[in-house]
């Protein structure tokens, strides 16, 4: 069962291409691949396609038929914020066991957040609860 969560995540390469398509939209294998070679990542047309059927047998992606075009287009059926959802999710369950405290203490230990960052993001907290709870305020609770 552990390896079926491990294989629905993404891996690097489809994350890059997933952005491709929640930034455009449905695209076909080759605006992917023009995409991404913009962006200095040179792939071939058929490590692509190979890359987008993955994704589609993952789910992550749809497959669309346009009338009149034989270029199949293909969107992204789970969204950006999912996405990292579940990246972040594993990231800490592998590496922090699971504590965002843990996480949040070695980034500010490694000066990748900084005393005065963290005060902002502990500000935005406690304003998403504020406003949470006015939320709930007016919600329907029985």
């Amino acid at each position: 069962m552990a390896r079926k969560k491990a294989n629905d995540q993404l891996t690097p390469l489809e994350m890059e291409i997933m952005k491709v398509l929640w930034e455009s939209g449905p695209a076909t294998v080759l605006s992917v691949s023009e995409r991404l070679a913009a962006d200095d990542r040179k792939l071939a047309y058929t490590t692509v396609q190979t890359m987008l059927n993955l994704l589609h047998k993952k789910n992550k992606v749809n497959r669309i038929q346009v009338d009149g075009d034989r270029a199949l287009r293909y969107e992204a059926s789970v969204t950006q914020h999912s996405a990292v959802r579940q990246a972040i999710g594993d990231l800490l369950n592998r590496v922090f066991g699971g504590s965002a405290e843990s996480m949040v203490l070695s980034m500010v230990e490694s000066d990748l957040l900084t005393p005065e960052k963290l005060a902002e993001l502990n500000k935005a907290v406690t304003e998403s609860k504020l406003s949470g709870e006015k939320g709930h305020d007016h919600g329907n609770r029985k």
